[in-house]
């Protein structure tokens, strides 16, 4: 037998945690066909001495549900070795859907998941009513990695209930048995499972409530009993525990939630973890209510982040420091060069800094309660801004704060974001890390992702897009906790592959990735981990409709493959259009 392609000489990691060891694999067919010492000949070599092999890796919680429709590329994921990403969480999409709520769910995506509503009204062509025709149309679709979908709460909400579904109406038993069948149609078409969401922080564009964030039990569980018999489906949330509302709230909210989890006959389910500075010991409870459900016999598992939840602020991002300053907003519609140049003149300086900014959340506004919370306690928040520098760094000490810098130069805090955002002739970026840096390290995180119950996740590929690029955390989790890290415990590198790829697989019941060995599919990354790192994030304007989005580059992938063919060679996007739609249960 010819090969199709070999990989030869380098460090073949196996996805499950064993000690690496040197072998070739050799792809025929798309899948892995050989690996060991000595394999057959084929008709491409990729070589990969002084390398690592990995499976591709996988990403369990993204939002591409609309790029995935008109772009074949899918960054910035692939160029962080993933090679299937699951779209579709926390509760927003676009399936099913009718003709008339198309732009009420553009308006919820761009308010929940800041996705300009713009790009995706001109990008998508709607060819699709059902869940379903949803995926046939995904299917049509060219692509560099594979996708798989989870089918989400609010759309379908809408669909069954129409205008009731935006006014926190509760549901009927009729619309509860309607949305218990639509899911068990998209589940039976392929979708991987079911997600909602139930944060006060995600807004419409509009400013208005998500339609499932305040989903009764009765309703969850009848939704999520659709999965009740089936051979595969996860479940997943995001819920904040009604903290806006309700400090006192937490174990009312999770006894909805553990209702949820049970629902659906015993399928995996997944919860966002964080720690919030406002609850600082809110995901202890949390990890300790999953870990009783654990032994009680549910599935249960929480998604962390492998650094800070965090967030970019800038002239050209969504949200910077200066945005509700009167004499800014007279001038935020400008183009970048031109405000830059108005900002450098003294005498508007000096006119805005004895401003006072006026509220930006509100009726009618999109943006959350927490962006006037940051700007009205700015001495406290400049604490945790940071920049992270041509070589990103993540885990700064306090001193590097740009309130302490502001501190020892003795000026005050508004003069020194100001003159901050202006830096690199206004492109310049400033990190605040809002959940998971209570205390100005990673020790929680680490011990969040230690956790036998943990699942790499969160990373929002294809969201939030004017204000994190969090798609790059496979990068980051091989290069610094895999090799970097001096600030405390690193992860072994066989772990950290095994994070990214096994673990997500079999949380997922994907049996045919995730691992390298013979016949199953040859997603696999080659990577040149001593050179492997970050590059700083950027704006850049490939959206359609001129839309806006931050990318973050990543050096020291030589090939990622999905189906033995290379979407990435030398850190650069190839021609190849392998990817698939993963319909579960086929």
């Amino acid at each position: 037998m010819t090969l199709d392609l070999k990989i030869t000489g380098g460090l073949v990691y196996d996805g499950e945690g064993g000690e690496p060891r040197r072998a070739d694999i050799g792809i025929k067919d798309g899948l892995i066909a050989e690996i060991g010492e000595s394999i057959g000949d084929a008709a491409e070599e990729i070589d990969a001495d002084g390398a690592i092999v990995t499976p591709g890796f996988l990403d369990v919680h993204s939002h591409y549900d609309g790029q995935a429709s008109w772009d074949p590329v899918l960054q910035p994921s692939v160029n962080h070795g993933v090679t299937t990403a699951v779209m579709g969480s926390c509760g927003v999409g676009f399936a099913p859907v009718k003709p008339a709520d198309h732009q009420r769910l553009i308006e919820l995506m761009e308010g929940v998941e800041d996705i300009p509503g713009v790009a995706l009204a001109e990008g998508m062509n709607w060819d699709w009513e059902s869940f379903p025709e949803y995926m046939d149309a995904l299917e049509r679709q060219d692509r560099t990695i594979n996708i798989a979908a989870q089918v989400t709460h609010d759309p379908i909400r809408v669909f069954v209930m129409g205008d009731r579904a935006v006014h926190s109406e509760p549901a009927t038993d009729e619309d509860i048995a309607k949305m218990r069948a639509l899911t068990r149609e998209a589940m039976e078409a392929g979708a991987v499972g079911f997600s909602t969401g139930r944060t006060d922080v995600h807004r419409t564009a509009k400013g208005d409530w998500t339609p499932s964030s305040e989903a009764t039990i009765k309703e969850l569980t009848g939704i999520g009993s659709a999965l009740d018999g089936l051979g595969h489906g996860v479940l997943q949330a995001v819920s904040d525990f009604d903290l806006e509302r309700d400090a006192n709230a937490f174990d009312s909210e999770f006894d909805v939630i553990e209702a949820y989890a049970r629902s659906s006959g015993g399928k995996p389910f997944s919860l966002s973890l964080m720690q919030r500075d406002f609850a600082p010991d809110q995901w202890l409870k949390i990890i300790d209510r999953s870990e009783k459900l654990k032994s009680d016999g549910v599935d249960a598992h929480f998604q962390v982040a492998p650094r800070g939840i965090g967030v970019f602020l800038g002239l050209q991002c969504t949200f910077h420091p200066l945005m509700a300053h009167p004499s800014y907003q007279k001038i935020a519609d400008k183009p970048l060069a031109e405000r830059v140049k108005i900002m450098r003149d003294p005498d508007f300086k000096a006119r805005l800094l004895s401003e006072t900014p006026v509220k930006l959340a509100g009726p009618g506004s999109s943006a959350p309660p927490l962006a006037d919370l940051l700007i009205e306690n700015i001495e406290f928040v400049a604490m945790k801004l940071f920049k992270l520098g041509d070589d990103p760094d993540y885990e700064q000490p306090a001193e590097n704060a740009l309130g302490a810098q502001a501190k020892a130069e003795g000026v005050s805090v508004w003069e020194k974001l100001y003159d901050t955002v202006l830096e690199d002739d206004g492109k310049a970026l400033i990190y605040f890390p809002i959940y998971n840096y209570t205390e100005m390290n990673y020790e929680n995180v680490l011990k969040m992702m230690r956790h036998p119950q943990a699942i790499l996740g969160l990373s929002d590929g294809g969201a939030h897009v004017g204000t994190i690029c969090d798609a790059s955390f496979p990068t980051y989790l091989l290069s610094y906790w895999a090799r970097d890290r001096e600030r405390g415990d690193r992860i072994a590198p066989e772990r950290a592959v095994q994070m990214l790829t096994a673990d997500l697989a079999d949380y997922l019941g994907m049996k045919d990735r995730g691992r390298l060995k013979t016949g199953l599919r040859a997603d696999i990354n080659v990577i040149d981990h001593e050179a492997l790192g970050l590059k700083p994030p950027r704006m850049v304007k490939d959206l359609p409709a001129g839309g806006q989005r931050l990318l973050q580059d990543a050096r020291g992938y030589r090939a990622t493959l999905v189906g033995g063919q290379a979407v990435i060679l030398n850190d650069a996007v190839t021609d190849a259009r392998p990817g698939k739609l993963v319909r579960m249960g086929r």
